[in-house]
């Protein structure tokens, strides 16, 4: 098996910023890997759009080098909230184990994490949603820390009210994304349900746990047992369970990556919904249940609204944003690999076009909707 989501071929040319002679360097320092050298290191495939990935040749791990925090944190910041993500996830056994932290330096300027590499397929839909609902299920089951306990992770205790305050920054792009009239038109009615949702639900108590957040399929592997992994986890927090199953499944997740397209329907939707909830204790299942189809929504939200977010930063070659230590989101064209941001911005003309957002929307407003198969 090799890891399709990170490829195992390298690169014909070396991933901007990525110096692997200061790589080696700074993995001979983590106990256990003295007398690692540039040769020992191998760039995989670049699929992504916030970190390179690493092998080192026979160890089984790998390094995760970020090229940008998504949270626009500073590296120092970003690196600690990753790790945080990597040690506290993997304690479900669905995860990449950590084993090493290297911090910011001058020649790897947002510093790395070495973690487990897993051997995996790209997930198969519609026959690995049980897969993927299993993963999530174990990874909700974890035990919930006490508040104090949670940093640096967010915590959204109003995970409605989290997921807005995060969709309205990025409704701040909408003017200037260039958006057709319609497709506007459906962006901003399902902006006024959200919003009305939001008002209706703050102070209602709602199940937590720790969740992932960026579960689109080519964020999971499949090992030779059929065994989900999330392998990528930079986004974790504290919060609602129906965030990871809605962005699992969502029209614009499932034909995000090509390895992993799938155009799912009700009925598919349904049944995964069924069995993830069959796998939950059965009181934390019956209180989840009616936030689901809602949750969704909001997530569809915040998908929508970044894209519309990334359209304007990439459009306006958002360099100046590494200018100072503060500021590190950059999802300029300049910052990877051209045949990636094609992809990504053909993907994302496709989820701002009205026909792809009415075909969203009817998960929901259509009869019968997926409230009604859960």
């Amino acid at each position: 098996f090799l890891n399709p989501m990170l490829g195992h071929a390298m690169l014909q040319n070396m991933p901007p910023g990525l110096n692997l002679d200061a790589l080696a360097e700074a993995v001979a320092e983590i106990e256990g890997f003295a007398g690692i050298a540039a040769e020992d290191l191998a760039p995989l495939k670049v699929k992504g759009l916030a970190h390179d990935h690493v092998e080192v040749k026979g160890r089984g791990v790998l390094l995760r080098v970020p090229k940008q925090s998504q949270f626009a944190l500073s590296a120092a910041d970003n690196l600690a909230y990753q790790a945080a993500c990597f040690a506290r996830v993997s304690a479900s056994g669905q995860a990449p184990r950590l084993h090493g932290v290297i911090a910011p330096r001058p020649r790897v300027p947002m510093g790395a994490l070495l973690v487990d590499y897993i051997a995996g397929r790209p997930p198969r839909l519609p026959e690995d949603l049980a897969a993927l609902a299993a993963c999530m299920a174990r990874v909700h089951a974890l035990p919930l820390p006490p508040g104090s306990a949670r940093p640096p992770l967010a915590n959204h205790s109003d995970p409605v009210g989290g997921a807005l305050k995060e969709i309205e920054a990025q409704v701040a792009f909408l003017d200037e994304a260039g958006l057709e009239r319609e497709a506007r038109a459906e962006i901003e009615d399902e902006l006024a349900w959200g919003r009305a949702f939001g008002r209706e639900t703050a102070g209602t108590a709602q199940p937590i746990a720790l969740v992932l957040t960026d579960t689109h399929p080519g964020n999971f592997l499949i090992d030779r047992d059929g065994r989900a992994f999330i392998v990528d986890l930079e986004k974790a927090l504290y919060g609602s369970p129906g965030t990871d199953l809605a962005h699992a499944t969502l029209y614009s997740s499932t034909t995000w990556d090509l390895d992993t397209y799938a155009e799912l329907n009700l009925e598919q939707l349904g049944a995964y919904h069924r069995h993830y909830l069959s796998l939950l204790e059965p009181a934390f299942a019956a209180h989840l249940r009616p936030w689901l189809v809602p949750m969704r929504r909001v997530t569809m939200l915040r998908a929508i609204t970044w894209c519309a977010k990334w359209r304007v930063l990439n459009r306006r070659a958002a360099l100046a944003a590494k200018e100072t230590a503060a500021s590190t989101e950059d999802w300029s064209a300049e910052n990877s690999d051209p045949a990636l941001i094609a992809h990504v911005a053909d993907r994302v003309d496709t989820y701002l076009s009205a026909p792809i957002l009415r075909r969203m929307r009817a998960e929901w407003l259509g009869k019968p909707g997926l409230d009604d198969l859960i």
